[in-house]
C-alpha cells in the first residue's frame, strides 16, 4: 500500500504485510506531515464485487468444464489469532529486512527497522537521519496504540520515545513497552529521550528500563553512542538471539 504526502508529494510504501486491518497514520519521513492510510479493511470493501459477464450460447459448442474451485486462502491480518500465522509474518518482516525492502538501503536492512514516536518535530528529524546513518529504516507513528500493536507483533527492532503522558487516559508507548513480555522486550531496543537524561548513562538507563537515554542536544549525534551499545546489548543476549532465529526458521 502506498501513498503521497500532501504536503511535500514524497511516495511513502507500506508493506502490504504490515497493513492493519483499521485506519491508520504514518508520519512523511521527509517533512513530518501525517499521511492517512484507509487500512486493509478499508481497501477491501472499496474493491468492488466481481461480477461474471454472461457467454452467449453456441449451439453447436459443447459446454466449456467449470473451473476448479480455488483453495482457500488465509486473510488474516498482522493481528492474527493464530501463533503460527504470527511466526510466519515474523519470519516474512525479517527476511524483508534481510534482502532489503523498496526504497531502503543494504545498510538499512542489515540493522533493522526503528520507529519514532516523539511530539516534538524538531527531534523526531534529528532522530531519524541518527538512525538512518546507523543503518536504520525509520519510521514515524504518532498513535501510541498502533504503535505497541506493531511492536507486539515483531515488526520494530528498536523504538525510541519519550515518559511524556499520552493524555485523555490514554497509555502511552513508554507505559506500554514496561508491560510487553521479557521475550517481546528482549527484542526490542529502546531508547527514551529525555530534558532530565544524560545520554548514555547506564544507571538513569537501567532506572527507566530502558536500553539508552538520551537527551534532546544530543540526538543528532546519537548514532555513534547508540551503535556501540547495540553491539554490547547484542553480546550480551546473542545465546538468545541465535535460539530465536532457529524458532523462527522452523515456523517457516
Amino acid at each position: 500500500m502506498q501513498a503521497n504526502c500532501p504536503k511535500c508529494a514524497n511516495n511513502i510504501v507500506i508493506d502490504d504485510a504490515r497493513v492493519p486491518e483499521r485506519a491508520f497514520s504514518v508520519k512523511c519521513p521527509k517533512c513530518q506531515t501525517s499521511v492517512r492510510f484507509p487500512g486493509k479493511g478499508a481497501a477491501t470493501a472499496a474493491a468492488p464485487a466481481a461480477t461474471p459477464m454472461p457467454v452467449p450460447s453456441r449451439a453447436a459448442a459443447p459446454p466449456r468444464p467449470s473451473p476448479a474451485p480455488e483453495a482457500p486462502r488465509s486473510d488474516a491480518g498482522p493481528d492474527g489469532s493464530t501463533d503460527a500465522v504470527r511466526a510466519e509474518m515474523m519470519a516474512q518482516v525479517r527476511r524483508e529486512m534481510s534482502a532489503g525492502s523498496t526504497g531502503s538501503t543494504p545498510a538499512a536492512a542489515a540493522a533493522g527497522r526503528a520507529l519514532v514516536s516523539v511530539a516534538d518535530r524538531a527531534q523526531g528529524g534529528a532522530l531519524t537521519a541518527a538512525l538512518g546513518r546507523a543503518g536504520y529504516q525509520v519510521e514515524n507513528l504518532d498513535n501510541p496504540d498502533e504503535g505497541a500493536r506493531l511492536i507486539d507483533q515483531g515488526v520494530y527492532d528498536l523504538v525510541v520515545t519519550t515518559r511524556a503522558d499520552a493524555g485523555g487516559g490514554r497509555e502511552s508507548l513508554y507505559q506500554r513497552m514496561a508491560r510487553l513480555s521479557p521475550d517481546t522486550r528482549r527484542r526490542v531496543f529502546l531508547v527514551v529521550v529525555g530534558e532530565d537524561l544524560k545520554t548514555g548513562d547506564g544507571t538513569q538507563a537501567w532506572i527507566a528500563l530502558a536500553d539508552l537515554v538520551a537527551h534532546p542536544k544530543d540526538l543528532a549525534t546519537l548514532d555513534a553512542v547508540l551503535t556501540k551499545t547495540v553491539q554490547e546489548r547484542r553480546r550480551l543476549y546473542q545465546a538468545y538471539i541465535d535460539a530465536r532465529k532457529r524458532f523462527e526458521a522452523s515456523a517457516v
